[in-house]
Formats: structure tokens, sequence, C-alpha cells
């Protein structure tokens, strides 16, 4: 009998054709849809600057994931995810995965990371807990999830291939333990990316049929770019790209825009951020 996981619950109120959908596409990267955005950064900036001013760090890392956490909370299906068997789960909180290096340098370790943003957190909570994770790593902390990780790399390959059979049984029915799915990137509500930090533009990623996320997000550098106005003059701007690849199955393509029309007015409006992110949202259309 179906049953809710530990990190998320059960959607039992699936309609005819979410059922059909999810037995014709069994698998998340066969059902990868890929979403392009450009948002003007203009306010983004101005508040990057004036929180500078007071004393705050918060960066547009930040600022992107604070924003992302508030869009996933006030859009929930964005928080589901497809497990094999056709069953679909919402994650019972918000979550964002990504790599950290070490130092910025071609063969410098990397380490996954989760941060669970809790409904009560606001951007300033966002940015501390950011940057003390990030500070951790980078002292060689490891978690639970990156020392198994260097076990099973150690493996031969026909044993190596065999373990990763039976981790993703236990994946499929929620069978490891949670000390090593909470800090598996591969088990949050989105992996994220911010390669504006090597001055490089967004990318697509595929999602993986490993794990629960349904969503990979990457930010590109901020640059300048022509904008044409609504009266159609055209202007220089500053601007950013974002790569999303969602998992079609938890959405369509109506609910995937607006969405995206939810992340971008709060990018250009991030004094909402100081809001708590679980606090609902109405935006001006």
């Amino acid at each position: 009998m179906a049953r809710n996981r530990k990190d998320a619950k059960l959607i039992r109120n699936l309609t005819s054709t979410q059922r059909v959908i999810y037995y014709l596409k069994k698998k998340r990267c066969d059902s990868d849809v890929y979403i392009n955005m450009k948002v003007e950064m203009t306010n983004a900036i101005k508040y990057i600057e004036k929180q500078k001013k007071a004393g705050n760090h918060i960066t547009y890392f930040h600022l992107f994931c604070a924003a992302l956490a508030r869009t996933f909370y006030n859009r929930p299906l964005l928080n589901r995810f497809v497990m094999p068997g056709g069953k679909a789960y919402e994650h019972n909180d918000v979550s964002v995965g990504f790599v950290a290096k070490v130092k910025f340098e071609d063969y410098a370790e990397e380490f996954l990371r989760v941060e669970h943003f809790a409904k009560e957190n606001n951007i300033f909570d966002i940015s501390k807990q950011l940057t003390d994770s990030v500070e951790h790593l980078r002292k060689n902390n490891k978690s639970d999830t990156d020392n198994t990780a260097d076990v099973l790399a150690k493996l031969p390959g026909w044993l190596f291939n065999i373990a990763m059979g039976i981790l993703k049984f236990m994946d499929n029915h929620d069978l490891i333990p949670e000390k090593l799915t909470r800090n598996s990137i591969y088990h949050s509500s989105a992996i994220v990316s911010n390669l504006g930090t090597f001055k490089s533009s967004a990318i697509y990623h595929n999602l993986t049929d490993f794990g629960t996320s349904s969503s990979l997000i990457t930010m590109g550098a901020i640059h300048k770019e022509p904008v044409a106005n609504d009266d159609g003059k055209v202007e220089i701007k500053d601007v950013c790209d974002f790569g999303i690849n969602l998992d079609e199955r938890i959405g369509d393509g109506y609910y995937f825009v607006k969405s995206m029309k939810v992340f971008e007015y709060l990018l250009n409006h991030p004094e909402l951020l100081e809001e708590p992110v679980g606090n609902e949202l109405t935006i001006d259309e």
C-alpha cells in the first residue's frame, strides 16, 4: 500500500490525465522540458548595493535561492516529484541542492550540499544559512553523503554497479537513511548552480532518475543587453539568463509559465524577500 515518504507526502488526488502520463512517461529523464528566462536585474542590483551599505552580506546567489524558495512555497506543484510505479509526492519543505568547490581550481575537491528553507525564513536567514554552509564545506567538513560517495567510488566497477542498483531500489522504496538523503542534491526540491560566478551564461542540465529532484536551474552572469520598453524605446539594461529544466509530469505549461512569472516578479521586487518565504504572494499582473 502506498504511503508517505520520510521527506514527502503522497499525493492521493491525482487526475486521470496525470496517472496516464505517469505510466506513459515512466522516467524523469524522458520528461525534461527546458525554459529560458531573461530577467532584468536593475532592481536586484540596487537592492544588493543597498544591503551592502547597510552591512548585510547578500549575494545574487542568495537572492536567487530566496526567490526560488518563495516561488516553490507559493507554487507547490513545483515541489512535487514522481517515483517509479506512478506515485507522486510533494516535499515536506523547500530545499536547494548545489555543489561547492573548496577552491576555484580545475581539480579542487567538490562537496555536495543541500539547504532546507523553512516557511518562516526570509532573505536574511537564507543568506546567513548559505554563507555558513559554504564556509563549513570549504574547511573540508564532509557530510555523510560525501563520505558514502567516497566509499562507493573505491569499489571495483562490477561491484559498484551492483551497489548502485541496490541504492536505486532502496531509493524507490524510501529505504535510504535520512542522514544520507538530507545532503544529497538529488533529493532536494531543486538543484541549482550559479554559473555567473565563473562569468558563464546559464546552461541546461538534464534531470536524473535517481532521487526526488524535479527541477534543475542555473543562473548565468549578469550582463548588459539592449531591452525594448513597453513604449518601444530601446535601452541598455542589466539582465541575467536562467536555464530551467523541469519534469513535465508535475505540472502543465500554463502552471510552469505562471510560476516563472512569480520568480521574475520577486527578482524585480526583492524587498518582498524580507518577508517569510512561506507567506502567500499576490503579484500585479
